[in-house]
């Protein structure tokens, strides 16, 4: 069964989400197919960039938001720098002025995608989650190589899923 292992607090800079906008989960054969993620990397010069301003970036993401009386959105792509040109057919998403609340779940791949504990968990750690100007929530998962997609000697994963939080 998929645990929490890691609670904590990430100070990121402004960071630029490129992706794709959908309004349910899914889509992700369609990512690989497209070779989008390849093209996204190719648009930030690769993710080294993205990596020396975020230890934790370069990862392929979930992007979520959930906001009182509105659709839920969801987007698959990557963070990248804050300059980072938009390929055409993609959208972007600017955060800046926020951290992370990350809590890492340790389990079967089948299993870590179930994320609702993270939430309580950042709570009790003295994390607040952040609501943007319309009063959303965004999180995502960070699908990141090699913690989740190279099991351990258990044959388990750890998904890193992040909210964004009050600094």
């Amino acid at each position: 069964m998929a645990h929490i292992v890691k609670v904590w607090k990430e100070d990121i800079p402004g960071l630029r989400f490129i992706g794709k906008k959908y309004d349910r989960f899914g889509f992700w054969d369609e990512w690989w197919e497209n070779g989008w993620f390849d093209l996204l990397e190719r648009a930030m010069s690769g993710t080294e960039r993205v990596c020396r301003l975020w230890e934790n970036g370069g990862g392929y993401v979930g992007l979520e938001r959930r906001a009182p009386g509105a659709a839920f959105s969801y987007y698959i792509g990557m963070f990248a720098p804050m300059d980072t040109p938009v390929p055409d057919g993609f959208i972007s998403v600017d955060f800046s002025d926020v951290s992370l609340g990350t809590c890492w779940i340790y389990g079967a791949q089948s299993e870590v995608h179930d994320t609702s504990g993270c939430k309580p968990k950042l709570a009790e750690n003295g994390l607040t989650v952040w609501k943007d100007a319309c009063g959303a929530e965004w999180s995502f998962e960070n699908c990141l190589c090699p913690r989740y997609t190279t099991p351990d000697d258990k044959g388990n994963v750890i998904l890193d899923y992040c909210y964004f939080v009050d600094k």
